[in-house]
């Protein structure tokens, strides 16, 4: 295959995989979230496949199939469980409102952009532009925690700035297996942990949202 086309065709997931989060930021209802993030995780399981073909690293796969099968998967299935059970059916607030969330994420994609193409001049050019665009989705995701106001969209937030940190290692030709192995472990123990804490939040102050916690401190009257 030419390298043209595995060139366009890397660029396009990844690329995709950053309006994907463009998409995540938008959303304000809980199901309609976690729906994004599974075809989030999903464009993510495209993108390191097709990595590990243009590569030729088969470990690769290995990456791949964990994003398919954990995060596009198990994890929303289960986190649509959890907010069946704490009965979390009302839109997601935001802090400055959806507007200004989006033009933040677009400055953000666009310093991104501007920061790491100067940086890995000297960089393969199909990783040098990966690198950019994982990059972005890092921000948005740290962008998305920062401005949603209910625990479990945070969370959301969490996993999708650690698929861009997956796209970034990808992208730089791979990481040895058994780090994939050790981080897919890692996340599924954190997603026992953050269920854990959202439905101790939930008996704790009958709500998932965080200014609960600032209540309880005294911090807001």
């Amino acid at each position: 295959m030419g390298s043209g086309l595995s060139f366009d065709v890397a660029h396009l997931l990844a690329g995709s995989l950053v309006l994907v989060s463009f998409m995540l930021l938008y959303q304000d209802r809980m199901y309609a979230l976690l729906n994004i993030f599974a075809l989030h995780a999903l464009v993510l399981a495209l993108s390191v496949a097709w990595q590990a073909y243009v590569q030729d690293a088969p470990h690769l796969f290995v990456t791949a199939a964990i994003a398919l099968i954990f995060k596009a998967i198990v994890i929303p299935v289960a986190l649509r469980r959890i907010v069946e059970r704490l009965g979390i059916h009302r839109e997601i607030e935001t802090v400055g409102g959806v507007g200004l969330t989006m033009l933040a994420g677009m400055a953000l994609v666009g310093l991104s952009m501007v920061v790491m193409l100067r940086v890995t001049g000297d960089a393969d050019p199909l990783a040098r532009e990966d690198l950019a665009f994982a990059l972005s989705v890092v921000l948005l995701g740290l962008l998305m925690m920062v401005t949603r106001r209910n625990a479990v969209s945070q969370v959301i937030g969490f996993m999708s700035l650690e698929n861009g940190l997956i796209l970034a290692a990808t992208g730089a030709k791979g990481m040895p297996l058994v780090v994939e192995i050790s981080v897919a472990f890692s996340i599924l123990i954190a997603f026992i942990v953050i269920g854990i804490f959202l439905f101790r939040i939930r008996e704790r102050f009958d709500t998932v949202d965080v200014r609960a916690l600032d209540d309880f401190r005294g911090e807001r009257q």
